[in-house]
């Protein structure tokens, strides 16, 4: 197996755990509980592992991505229910993508904040237009692993490495308050919601078909959904071990992405910080990629369109106008002047409140013979996808009521 093969998860997992949401909440989460919310991380990364499997498998076998089967198994209105809840979600996380590009652009250069959202949407345009699928996964997620800055930042400082280990122990600090164990059971399932986005499964199994996978790439697709997300899994959870050694002892609330590169600056100085906000930078912006293209695919796939970056951009004329669109409203958003962290806020919100639908179908259609054949679901990943779709649902139930009590983990 060529390892390149294996930067489509790489991709996937530093875009989808380390994006903006994921600066933010990992951040945050560490400063104001400490290393008590590693376990959720934990608990999700296994999650989005099983789910991602399943998605490359379905694609590899079926020879169809997840959201084309997904009309068919949920009928038209459910169906079209799920697309315009994914594609909301969706288009209000790759807003927030483009915002963090632009506010880490402003950071590094001190260029004008809307000037950068507006170039690198340009950028973005010209990537995918220009860039085959692989080298589009290659070039973001290969040099989206400047990320590992912040995993090497966490041994330099070295913490206490009994409470980092006792962090994957599934716990509720004690001695919160109310409004803190509100605080923290909102922390919980944003974490969860920022883990197993509805978008990195969508783009996974439509890569899978990019990538021409067929039952004899079992292997590859195991391999890549471990390795990848265990690797943004890893890096998540430095961000949050080191916000808790850094910034909770001396009360510090990293409210913006630029707080989180301070991590690599205090135990390595100056080159510290530049190579976290390089690694920042290519993460984000391959997020903001690879949210718009799920979303372009999501679409086309549903109704049936010709789709794919294996076809030149006249081939699949639908598919492409799709993306130019998404990418141009995510920017009209963004110059609207909202605030990137309510984008944030709104985007996990959202992603959540999805997630039931999105993880469903998936799992019928991955248990179901008939499609499968002898690569349907085992017994012991259907046990697995149930209860994660119990999690996830219950953690939908939670969200709204948590997000509104705590003002989205601010009150």
């Amino acid at each position: 197996m060529n390892p390149l093969e294996l930067t489509l998860g790489i991709m996937t997992a530093v875009g989808g755990f380390v994006d903006i949401s994921e600066l933010v909440f990992a951040a945050k989460a560490g400063s104001q509980f400490g290393y008590a919310l590693i376990w959720v991380f934990a608990l999700a990364t296994v999650g989005i592992i099983v789910f991602s499997e399943m998605s490359g498998r379905v694609a590899a076998v079926a020879k169809q991505p997840v959201f084309n089967l997904m009309r068919h198994r949920l009928g038209l209105k459910l169906g079209l229910l799920t697309l315009a809840a994914s594609v909301v979600s969706t288009l209000i996380t790759c807003a927030a993508e483009i915002g963090g590009v632009a506010l880490i652009l402003n950071y590094l250069t001190g260029a004008p904040y809307v000037l950068m959202a507006i170039a690198m949407t340009g950028f973005f345009i010209a990537s995918i237009w220009v860039l085959p699928f692989k080298w589009i996964e290659r070039t973001y997620g290969l040099l989206g692993l400047f990320m590992i800055i912040f995993a090497t930042a966490l041994v330099a400082i070295n913490p206490p490495w009994s409470q980092f280990a006792g962090g994957f122990v599934p716990q509720v600090p004690k001695g919160l308050s109310t409004k803190e164990l509100l605080t923290f059971g909102y922390f919980t399932v944003a974490i969860i919601s920022a883990v197993m986005f509805p978008y990195e499964v969508y783009f996974y199994s439509s890569g899978g078909i990019e990538e021409q996978w067929g039952p004899k790439d079992m292997l590859t697709n195991r391999l890549t959904s471990i390795i990848g997300m265990g690797l943004g899994s890893t890096l998540a959870i430095a961000i949050l071990a080191n916000s808790a050694q850094l910034f909770g002892p001396a009360n510090v609330d990293p409210e913006i992405p630029g707080s989180a590169a301070l991590q690599a600056a205090i135990p390595f100085g100056k080159w510290g910080l530049i190579l976290a906000l390089l690694g920042m930078f290519f993460a984000v912006a391959g997020a903001a990629i690879e949210t718009c293209m799920a979303n372009a695919y999501s679409i086309a796939q549903f109704f049936g369109w010709i789709w794919g970056r294996h076809k030149k951009p006249w081939e699949a004329p639908r598919f492409t106008l799709t993306w130019l669109v998404l990418l141009m409203l995510s920017l009209v958003i963004v110059l609207t002047g909202v605030d990137v962290m309510v984008l944030v806020e709104f985007a996990v919100l959202f992603s959540i409140l999805v997630l039931p639908l999105t993880y469903l179908p998936l799992l019928l259609l991955a248990g179901d013979k008939k499609y499968m054949g002898e690569h349907v679901n085992g017994l012991f990943a259907n046990a697995l996808g149930w209860l994660y779709f119990a999690v996830i649902t219950a953690a939908a139930v939670a969200a709204l009521p948590l997000f509104i009590l705590t003002s989205g983990g601010n009150g």
